[in-house]
């Protein structure tokens, strides 16, 4: 077995090269450092300038403890709930479930209107009804610990941001939500790193599109919801317009923000990515390409030169490389309470999200941009399925 041959060693290096140049980013997009964990209950909160404004579509089996986790966060909280065409009882279930102290209106949503995606034009008719400065954007089925909104408002506070969101913990139950869901994570941050979507640079806007505080000032400057009408990826569209207007915005993990909503098969869990996984791309075939290129290099060329190629460097190196890739995912997977040994299964964990991506990109040229809730929305964003 020959030690070197120019042509494996620099095939080896071109994978693990990758995750060399990750692991030393000074923004440091694989780290769980911009996290925000709430100090516990906080009753006697003065919460009497915010307004939570809760889009809701046929919800009713997780609503409940959405709105009972909201009388847990202190005083003089208001919340505004559109129900957007629910034929399954939401809104009686959500007014059974709201506590004393909420004051909780409810809007029967109109039907969609054209070139809207659904949850945008529930949470325009709910804008139009909020009076406080401040809005928090919250979806039906997320259960907020206590203390979690006093958290948002210390944190707004103390960054100076317009715009203040966490990313909600999802379900890590069944195994396919063990093996696929801190990885959503990972990714999710390695395409939006946190460090540059929470500095004054405008290059990258991200947001968590479940818990959003913004100021209701600044979402009326910039055009309301109207500005994404039809986002798909909305949370991020919001924080790019926000940051476009000339404000900071941050974006945080957090283990206080609970996602209802279970992946028991992967089909769920499939559609729920493959739905923007296009989208993120910009709907171009040679990021497609290019995306493909990169992930190939990145979890495929490590292993297949450490395992096929005859050069003991070429081996070293993308021994390395397989160490870097677990490595940069290992703190991803600490955060939420797993094995670092999951970090193994990251090639394959790469694939299955690759193969997502692909299936958005056939449905798309197949004339479905995406699916939600039952509707299905064609490129012009015209919906079917109501």
């Amino acid at each position: 077995m020959p030690f070197h041959d120019p042509a494996y060693f620099f095939a080896a290096l071109a994978g693990a090269a990758l995750w060399f140049g990750l692991i030393v980013a000074p923004f440091r997009p694989w780290s769980t450092r911009e996290r925000l964990e709430p100090s516990g209950a906080t009753p006697d909160a003065d919460l009497g300038s915010i307004v939570v404004l809760m889009p809701a579509r046929n919800e009713a089996s997780v609503i409940g403890r959405s709105m009972a986790a909201l009388g847990r966060q202190g005083r003089g909280l208001s919340a505004i709930l559109i129900d957007d065409q629910s034929i399954d009882g939401t809104a009686e279930v959500a007014r059974t479930a709201a506590p004393p102290d909420l004051a909780l209106e409810v809007i029967t949503g109109a039907a969609l209107e054209p070139g809207w995606a659904g949850k945008m034009w529930a949470l325009e008719q709910g804008r139009r009804h909020a009076t406080r400065p401040l809005i928090l954007l919250l979806d039906a089925d997320i259960e907020l610990k206590p203390g979690t909104i006093a958290a948002l408002l210390r944190k707004r506070e103390e960054t100076g941001a317009a715009l203040v969101s966490l990313m909600a913990e999802l379900s890590m139950v069944k195994p396919v939500e063990r093996l696929l869901i801190p990885a959503f994570v990972y990714f999710f941050k390695l395409v939006y790193p946190f460090a540059l979507s929470n500095s004054r640079a405008r290059l990258v806007a991200a947001a968590a599109g479940g818990c959003v505080l913004i100021e209701r000032a600044v979402l009326e400057e910039i055009g309301g919801f109207g500005v994404l009408r039809n986002a798909i990826i909305d949370d991020c569209a919001l924080s790019r317009a926000i940051k476009a207007s000339g404000r900071r915005t941050w974006v945080g993990l957090t283990r206080d923000v609970i996602s209802l909503r279970g992946y028991a098969t992967i089909d769920p869990l499939w559609r729920m990515v493959s739905r923007s996984a296009y989208t993120q791309l910009g709907y171009s075939p040679l990021l497609l390409g290019f995306a493909t290129l990169l992930m190939a290099l990145a979890f495929w060329m490590p292993i297949i030169a450490l395992v096929a190629f005859p050069a003991i460097d070429a081996k070293l190196v993308a021994a390395a490389g397989l160490i870097a890739m677990m490595a940069s995912y290992v703190p991803t997977l600490r955060y939420y309470d797993r094995s670092p040994l999951w970090a193994a299964a990251l090639p394959l964990i790469g694939t299955l999200y690759l193969a997502m991506t692909w299936h958005s990109a056939i449905d798309y040229y197949r004339g479905r941009r995406t699916t939600w809730k039952g509707r299905v929305y064609d490129r012009n964003m015209t919906s079917s399925g109501d």
